[in-house]
């Protein structure tokens, strides 16, 4: 069997892996009962309200930037690079490639950089602050050595071994239509894909599923309302 069937068989089956666990996480979180009225103060006191309170945890890290300026920085430099690049590699799965992809190839290109130092500096304190080396625990260092493996085979693709970008992409899109076509042998290529393919088979059983799940936190979902509405859980309803 060819390295490009074998590779291709491993991106089907944990896409499907990924996507089926991230659906189910998010359906627990739906069903899971909340029962208290319990949003952080201060807290919104309309639905729109709350949406924008959502949208600056998302964009900004609004509470993690009121609780520690460091951490703060490190974990935006992280999820800012790491959006760039994703962005950026939309142009191995469109044909044309968009203009705006275009337009932020360099900027993606230079966000990798960013989203290493976020991540070192975020794996340094797990060292560094005594009451976060406490509770960090060996799947919280395996996590970050997987995320700083894969951006530091990426960047050996771009600054060092160079890969064949154009067989990339056309492997790329034969995948998306079930069409393989021959993957280049670069080291580099095979180390980023593996590590890529274990991130996702992993992603939905660790600690980063907490990208959905912010939005399904009753601290942060919930309107302070408590004084005009008197609040059932859904699940109590008969």
């Amino acid at each position: 069997m060819s390295l490009s069937v074998i590779y291709a068989i491993l991106f089907y089956f944990a896409t499907l892996l990924f996507i089926v666990g991230v659906a189910r996480k998010i359906v627990i979180y739906a069903r899971t009962p909340a029962p208290l009225k319990i949003p952080t103060m201060p807290a919104p006191l309309t639905k729109k309200g709350v949406a924008w309170r959502l949208t600056k945890e998302v964009v900004v890290f609004r509470s993690l930037f009121n609780a520690n300026k460091w951490i703060w920085l490190f974990g935006w430099l992280f999820h800012v690079g790491l959006l760039l690049v994703l962005l950026r590699h939309l142009r191995y799965v469109t044909e044309p490639v968009w203009t705006w992809v275009v337009l932020i190839q360099p900027f993606g290109k230079y966000a990798a950089f960013a989203m290493l130092i976020g991540l070192f500096g975020l794996w340094a304190r797990r060292f560094l602050v005594d009451r976060i080396r406490y509770i960090s625990s060996p799947s919280d260092h395996l996590m970050l050595m997987l995320l700083i493996a894969i951006g530091l085979s990426g960047l050996g693709m771009t600054y060092i071994d160079h890969t064949d970008i154009v067989s990339l992409k056309a492997y790329v899109l034969g995948l998306m239509y079930f069409d393989i076509q021959p993957l280049p042998s670069n080291l580099y290529l095979i180390t980023h894909l593996t590590l890529v393919v274990i991130l996702m088979i992993i992603f939905p059983i660790s600690k980063l599923i907490h990208a959905p799940g912010l939005f399904f936190s009753p601290t942060r979902n919930q309107v302070d309302n408590s004084r005009d509405v008197r609040h059932t859980a859904g699940w109590t309803a008969k």
